[in-house]
């Protein structure tokens, strides 16, 4: 299959490509300035030729959409649209990556593909309104949500944690917001399997399995660098206030992935010991 990757610099970008490439489809990896998926004429040429187009392009920086929500929502929510719009006409199926952060995060049990959403962030809303967007505009259109993402291919909280336990004696790390630490390589082989696999349109979850807090998971990280894990103490939400409001709770379900066959990404432990073998903890 011909594929377009959009915002394939990216850290998901760049896994996303390469494990394409890698599982031998013909992959066409882009990102600004050369395309600009909120431009249609820019889109369309893009798009044209291919069967797949996987938009992993997002504005990202959580609190800086508070102040600047009109770029987010420029690139979260009409980029989709765009993008998707361009992949219908073209004939091709588009695949857009979106978040935990859509919905509220006072659930205390994982959140179904079809839960409700009620983001409480200007990232939230804007990535909500490019999963709504997405849909509309290419019918066949599967949105896989990711949430806690870390891998090689950037800046990551694995490698800060890594870092500053080099600088600091004591890290401290909340220990009331509860999520699944996934990495961008297992979520770009949940992609390409999930293309094998002739998936139906919708939404599907690629988190890993199992839980913990930013607490547990910087404890984790000490430990895989052979260092003493209680050096890590636990803080509340409250004792380190943030401009974007974070999720208490982002742990997302994986019963549709499930339903089409599509295996659930490893438990969050093996993989940060796997991403730690790689040499994702090392600073760059």
């Amino acid at each position: 299959m011909r594929i377009l990757i959009t915002g394939a610099r990216g850290m998901l970008g760049q896994d996303v490509a390469a494990a394409f490439a890698a599982a031998g489809h013909d992959v066409t990896a882009t990102d600004l300035p050369e395309v600009d998926i909120t431009d249609p004429e820019s889109s369309a040429a893009a798009v044209a030729g291919h069967d797949w187009v996987v938009n992993t392009a997002a504005y990202t920086a959580v609190d800086r959409c508070e102040t600047e929500e009109a770029t987010a929502f420029r690139i979260n929510g009409i980029g989709p649209a765009v993008l998707g719009r361009s992949a219908h006409r073209a004939g091709a199926r588009l695949v857009h990556i979106s978040t935990d952060y859509v919905f509220s995060g006072d659930a205390t049990t994982p959140y179904a593909e079809d839960a409700p959403l009620a983001p409480r962030s200007a990232y939230g809303r804007t990535k909500a309104a490019g999963e709504w967007a997405a849909r509309a505009e290419c019918p066949t259109a599967l949105v896989v949500r990711t949430a806690w993402l870390y891998g090689a291919g950037g800046p990551n909280i694995a490698r800060t944690i890594a870092r500053v336990a080099g600088e600091r004696e004591t890290l401290a790390f909340v220990d009331d917001q509860r999520g699944q630490p996934t990495t961008t390589a297992d979520v770009a082989r949940y992609l390409v399997d999930l293309l094998a696999a002739e998936a139906p349109p919708g939404i599907y979850h690629a988190t890993s399995e199992g839980e913990t807090t930013w607490h547990g998971f910087a404890q984790a990280v000490l430990e895989e660098l052979g260092a003493d894990p209680a050096r890590v103490r636990p803080i509340r939400t409250a004792d380190y206030p943030l401009p974007a409001v974070r999720p208490a709770y982002s742990v997302l379900g994986h019963d549709r992935s499930d339903a089409v066959g599509v295996a659930r990404l490893p438990h969050w432990r093996a993989a940060l010991a796997a991403s730690a073998a790689a040499g994702v903890l090392v600073a760059r």
